[in-house]
């Protein structure tokens, strides 16, 4: 079994929560913008997309907004991002859910989505106690012989967190 790795990224800096815009729809600010762009283009760096990469985002503004940035960067198609509100507002069991569901052809996995849902799936995961920040990537190693249906509490490692330079 070639080795797993996930990509937990936490969507870039929105707009301040206001009474005239549900949270849902809220849009990523310029400097969201900016800060995502490079993260994406460090990261397209470390690795190259493939036909066994999938992408799976929360279908709430800020998180698809951030995930087809990364993915026009890195070169995967826009259109086969995979939104589900399942990981808007989720706590990390039912993330991890939406990730046991992924293809097994799938060696490289991104998740697109929002805090404290993020962080506390990583640190699940890996044991670890990391708080991502908008845009921040965390790298996750999927342990000798676990794939994304069997990934669960500490079968990971966090190998870094790719955050702004």
């Amino acid at each position: 079994m070639t080795a797993k790795t996930l990509y937990i990224i936490r969507h870039a800096k929105a707009e301040p929560p206001t009474w005239d815009k549900r949270d849902f729809d809220r849009n990523i600010i310029t400097k969201g913008i900016q800060r995502a762009t490079e993260i994406a283009a460090h990261l397209k760096t470390l690795l190259s997309i493939n036909e066994n990469t999938a992408v799976y985002s929360s279908s709430a503004n800020r998180a698809i907004q951030t995930a087809e940035i990364f993915c026009k960067t890195l070169s995967f198609p826009i259109e086969d991002i995979q939104q589900t509100r399942e990981i808007y507002e989720a706590q990390h069991l039912d993330i991890l859910r939406v990730i046991n569901q992924t293809a097994d052809h799938v060696d490289t996995l991104f998740v697109f989505g929002h805090n404290p849902g993020l962080s506390n799936l990583t640190n699940y995961i890996c044991d670890s106690y990391i708080d991502l920040k908008t845009s921040h990537v965390a790298v996750i190693k999927l342990e000798e012989g676990i794939d994304f249906a069997s990934l669960s509490g500490s079968t990971g490692a966090l190998l870094q967190i790719i955050q702004e330079q």
